[in-house]
């Protein structure tokens, strides 16, 4: 039984990409199309779940110069597994990094919004400095 083909508006559907992006992916040798009898790309279930890994690789931040890097060396075979490994760590490393920096945000963002609850029922008479270095001590103990 012969694969099913898509054309580029059916995988750009499937996607969630526009169609701009695919050829810029393709023009970039991120994706590589297959050509039917009238020279018109298709795309298969096999493009779809590169496609996918390929955003999940964009989602951690790695950037487009890094994710044509790993492709790059992907094409080149397991002798680059090596470097792919290097690669994939530094990002893994620089997006922790960028969660940690998150997770930090969000507290601010937590004690600030208990901060104005506690001022809005009056259970907190101290400002936003003095209430957050109180719980941060508080937090500090609990280590």
């Amino acid at each position: 039984m012969d694969e099913k083909h898509y054309s580029i508006g059916e995988f750009a559907n499937m996607t969630g990409l526009s169609t701009y992006t695919l050829r810029y992916y393709e023009q970039e040798d991120l994706i590589v199309p297959q050509r039917d009898e009238n020279n018109r790309r298709y795309y298969t279930v096999l493009d779809l779940k590169w496609i996918g890994f390929l955003l999940h690789l964009k989602g951690t931040g790695m950037t487009m110069e890094q994710i044509e890097d790993y492709v790059s060396l992907r094409k080149q075979g397991d002798q680059t597994i090596d470097e792919r490994i290097d690669l994939l760590k530094n990002v893994q490393k620089d997006s922790l990094a960028k969660i940690e920096e998150m997770q930090k945000n969000l507290k601010v963002l937590s004690d600030k919004i208990n901060w104005y609850e506690g001022k809005k029922n009056n259970t907190i008479n101290d400002d936003f400095e003095t209430y957050q270095n109180r719980i941060n001590q508080g937090d500090q103990k609990d280590e």
